[in-house]
């Protein structure tokens, strides 16, 4: 109950030291879809479930998975709204990176700026957080990428949340220089166990 008087303000933090906003859009983020991104030494896997809330769903007009430049892509935890909004942010910032500098985007400089649009929106009048947690990932330089960022702006790299770290840290075969074909498995197990436990 006490956290009722805070729950309209971003700004102002409860009591208990959290701004009640966030805690709403994170719970958001945790009644949608499962997804998982595992970094592999030759590329990224991203996946997520596939199925929709309902039959009157068009199931070719809801994308979970997007590319915003032909080396990054996007995947999402959360409302669909609110994704695709943030996608076409993030592909409205790759092409005007690409005007002036007439080459892609950085991965982690997408991230950082589609990061600062989820912090503006925590701190901003009129607006409310992103409900929406994204799995980033790129291939740059020969090297690959996968990041998180979340309905505050926080952007982490390599964190899982606490069922995927024990899905994905029980594998025998887990090593550091894993490879695409065995990301990709490890991906489809982990969904199947997530999916299992609901």
């Amino acid at each position: 109950m006490s956290t009722e008087r805070y729950s309209f303000s971003l700004t102002t933090f409860s009591p208990s030291g959290k701004l009640v906003q966030i805690e709403y859009a994170l719970a958001a983020v945790a009644a949608g879809a499962p997804s998982v991104g595992i970094k592999a030494s030759n590329g990224v896997v991203i996946a997520t479930e596939n199925k929709h809330k309902s039959i009157l769903y068009d199931e070719h007009s809801v994308h979970k998975v997007e590319m915003i430049t032909k080396h990054i892509g996007m995947i999402y935890s959360g409302m669909g709204p609110d994704y695709r909004l943030l996608v076409k942010q993030a592909r409205k910032m790759a092409q005007q990176y690409y005007l002036v500098y007439q080459e892609p985007i950085p991965t982690v400089q997408l991230v950082q700026r589609v990061a600062a649009v989820m912090q503006e929106y925590t701190q901003s009048g009129g607006v409310r957080p992103f409900g929406v947690s994204l799995l980033i990932c790129g291939w740059d330089n020969d090297r690959p990428y996968l990041f998180q960022c979340d309905p505050s702006g926080r952007i982490s790299l390599g964190r899982q949340p606490p069922w995927a770290r024990i899905t994905l840290t029980g594998r025998r075969f887990w090593k550091r220089d894993l490879e695409l074909d065995d990301a990709v498995h490890t991906a489809i197990l982990t969904l199947k166990k997530v999916l299992r436990g609901k």
